[in-house]
């Protein structure tokens, strides 16, 4: 059957007008976006309008959420649990000694005796929390803190660790945090992705990372930058110089309804509905996202207040910064990197750098979604992939450690100002109120709304979940 054509002269074939509008707006989705799909808020009669196969419309929560969207804060490489948020004065008493228990039988380096903080801690608010110098900012804002701080995970290694962490296995490939939660909830916005993450580490587990893995591909994150400095960090091809809107509009159109014409014929294609649903997205995008990117849109005193006037802070702020301004678009989950916070040697100093990069950016970050009214329903997460030894390794280093170490939570979801888990007296292992990755990615389902255990997608002959088997919803954290 010939296809209809909005066009004057010659029908071009299917596999034609897929290679020609790729080199233009289409190319974003293929550059970047060939996963991220969605429906569409179109022009009413086109067929981007008609709701047809729309895996990303906005869907109700399995039971009431305590929050819309998050950040994830993700300090890449490991910092200290000993030497930001856990503070332990035992450990100042016995540095030097030998710990006075067995260390784990599997470890990534040998280490020596025990090694006190080179900060000093102090307490912070009415919550009294003990924060080290390297974070007076955000030790500043304690009160509006939930630790917790006795997390543990099950890889010594920083991709296994990365991969947990962010897809709940280390040894499959398998859906990132961010698609199931596009997976569950779909978008706020269909003009942007549901899941971004800005200046990605293209190592340890790279697009492993922000992968969809089997759910359908329109749920795979949507990465900005990486590899660049974030200044120049951009979606590419945002904007066609040659396309009219108009004109893009009706190639859309026509290249929907000849596809259509071809999986009735040949049975559905899903990889060819992501191409096209990730078009449909880049054809959107490109009225929204530029102008969500534009940070020098910001009044001064917000570009202050997050460090953009700073060289030292303002990679971080930008990030930042760009976060708030998708989270409040609608965008379900966006994680923003930082590191390199890998410290088997120049603890001091390059812990010290590293903090100092982003203590002003996160605390702007926290203030901002106060003074907006988005606090309520912004869940903010802290964190890294493990934390490191109380031991020594080297002469100014600590080595990775997944047996425990704190992360924290932020938002009018979770308890403020409010502690949760108990390590031992050096930090080493958890002794009380321990919370597993999987413990964790059950708790953010759950203030999302979402039961881990029954978000669970069908695959290979079973169903799955982020959460496997495993995973207890840490309701004792919840306000």
């Amino acid at each position: 059957m010939t296809p209809r054509s909005n066009f004057h002269g010659p029908v071009v074939s299917r596999r034609q007008l897929l290679r020609q509008t790729a080199l233009g707006f289409g190319h974003l989705a293929l550059a970047g976006l060939l996963s991220s799909a969605t429906g569409g808020r179109a022009a009413p009669g086109t067929e981007a309008a008609s709701g047809r196969n729309d895996p990303l419309a906005a869907r109700a929560p399995r039971f009431r959420p305590r929050a819309r969207r998050i950040i994830f804060l993700f300090m890449h490489g490991g910092p200290s649990h000993v030497d930001t948020f856990d503070w332990k004065p035992r450990l100042l008493k016995d540095s030097g000694k030998p710990l006075p228990f067995d260390k784990p039988r599997i470890q990534f380096a040998k280490t020596s005796n025990l090694r006190r903080s080179p900060w000093e801690f102090r307490p912070y608010g009415q919550s009294g929390a003990m924060v080290s110098d390297l974070f007076p900012r955000v030790g500043a804002m304690a009160d509006d803190l939930c630790f917790l701080k006795a997390v543990h995970g099950t890889n010594e290694a920083h991709g296994g660790a990365l991969l947990k962490l962010h897809t709940g296995s280390d040894t499959f490939v398998r859906p990132s945090l961010g698609s199931w939660i596009t997976y569950g909830l779909g978008t706020e916005n269909r003009n942007l992705p549901g899941f971004l993450t800005i200046n990605p580490t293209l190592g340890h587990g790279g697009v492993g990372n922000w992968s969809s893995a089997f759910l359908p591909a329109v749920h795979q994150g949507t990465p900005i930058g990486g590899g660049v400095p974030v200044d120049r960090a951009t979606i590419h091809y945002l904007h066609d110089p040659d396309g009219e809107a108009r004109t893009q509009r009706a190639q859309l159109d026509l290249l929907g309804r000849m596809n259509r014409d071809h999986q009735d014929a040949v049975g559905a294609d899903p990889v060819l509905e992501a191409q096209i649903e990730a078009f449909e997205l880049a054809f959107r995008m490109q009225s929204e996202a530029p102008e969500a990117m534009d940070v020098g849109r910001e009044s001064e005193a917000t570009r202050r207040l997050y460090g953009l006037d700073d060289p030292k802070t303002a990679s971080f702020a930008r990030q930042c910064l760009l976060a708030r301004r998708f989270s409040e678009r609608g965008v379900r989950f966006v994680q923003a990197t930082h590191g390199y916070w890998d410290q088997h040697s120049d603890l001091t100093r390059d812990h010290g750098r590293l903090a100092a990069e982003v203590d002003r950016p996160i605390a702007g970050l926290l203030q901002d979604l106060k003074a907006r009214g988005l606090w309520d329903e912004t869940l903010v997460m802290w964190g890294g992939e493990f934390g490191r030894t109380p031991t020594l390794q080297g002469d100014d280093g600590r080595d990775h450690h997944p047996h425990a170490f704190t992360m924290w939570l932020a938002g009018g979801a979770v308890k403020n100002g409010f502690s949760y888990g108990v390590t031992d007296d050096y930090g080493f292992y958890g002794v009380d109120q321990k919370v597993h990755v999987h413990d964790l990615h059950a708790t953010l389902l759950a203030l999302l709304g979402l039961d881990h255990e029954d978000l669970t997608y069908r695959h290979a002959g079973r169903d799955f979940r982020l959460t496997d088997v495993h995973g207890r919803v840490v309701e004792e954290i919840f306000a």
